[in-house]
């Protein structure tokens, strides 16, 4: 009841919050439109070819393509709209347009390059498609993440079994992407293509992390505001994260201050920042490394 009565009330309190401006939001569908056409260059004409499965639910379609010659763009975008459907029911509104946007064009991009454009395999070393494929999938899916999207995939059933099981998001993702790749192995027959898609899956992980600038795995904002409650509504309903709230006093300025303190994981930073512009563009915004967070919803350093 509590969180449902304290959004309810700040709905009524505050109808009508202030939009983003357009140029962020072009911002963002253009990040989206560039990292997908990355991402699905990566995953089509280096690691399709080799059958390298990155698991995910590029690495599914890969597997369906050798097996049945199937459009691994087509696969992909009949295997994302019922876990997007899903996501809605499971996990509310979070995904938006930006998420419809990028699923669809990863999977027009995939089918671009595989089967209308037809682009020949560009290296025949192995080691040099894995490479080079995982590290463009992954600086294309963390653009992707950067302007608010996502090209769905495991990241939607993983988010729905962290959140009812209990296990972090990071063991519910090596839970499907090893049964992905698992999965490869056995159809495939070919033990050192499931060694490949592990190494293309951390690698294309690693990428993503450099793309959404941080190394830690988790970020400490600071946020200095006059209106506190627009600002942790939209905290609370976007990210589902708590907050502290404290007094504060401009010691330039001789006026008391709210800051709001909440710790949120690097892949949130730029959906945190867009909400508190939305909120509060005059808003005060410090964001730091965490080392190690310990407490509800967040993993310990060193653990998946």
């Amino acid at each position: 009841m509590g969180k449902r009565f304290f959004l309810s009330s700040l709905k009524e309190r505050f109808p009508k919050l202030l939009m983003p401006d357009w140029k962020s939001s072009l911002r963002d569908y253009i990040l989206i439109f560039v990292g997908a056409a990355v991402g699905s260059f990566g995953l089509v004409v280096f690691l399709v070819p080799y059958r390298i499965a990155p698991g995910g639910i590029g690495g599914l379609a890969t597997v369906l393509h050798f097996l049945w010659h199937v459009p691994v763009g087509m696969t992909m975008l009949v295997f994302n709209v019922p876990l997007f459907l899903v996501g809605l029911k499971f996990l509310g509104g979070s995904f938006g347009l930006r998420t419809i946007f990028g699923i669809v064009l990863y999977s027009i991009f995939a089918d671009l390059y595989g089967e209308i454009l037809r682009i020949p395999v560009l290296t025949d070393n192995i080691i040099m498609a894995l490479v080079y494929g995982a590290v463009l999938l992954g600086t294309g899916l963390g653009l992707v993440l950067r302007g608010g999207g996502s090209t769905g995939g495991t990241d939607i059933p993983a988010r729905i079994l962290s959140r009812y099981t209990g296990l972090s998001t990071g063991v519910s993702f090596l839970f499907f992407d090893t049964a992905i790749i698992a999965f490869a192995g056995v159809i495939f027959g070919e033990i050192d293509l499931v060694l490949y898609g592990f190494l293309a899956l951390g690698v294309s992980i690693k990428v993503i992390d450099i793309v959404l600038d941080g190394f830690s795995y988790a970020r400490a904002a600071i946020i200095v505001t006059d209106v506190p409650d627009i600002v942790y509504y939209q905290i609370m309903a976007g990210l589902d994260r708590g907050a502290t709230l404290m007094k504060g006093r401009g010691m330039y300025t001789d006026v008391d201050k709210n800051v709001i303190y909440c710790v949120i994981e690097k892949r949130e930073v730029e959906r945190l920042k867009r909400m508190v512009k939305v909120a509060d563009p005059m808003a005060f915004v410090v964001i730091t490394d965490v080392h190690e967070v310990v407490g509800y919803g967040f993993r310990r350093r060193g653990s998946a």
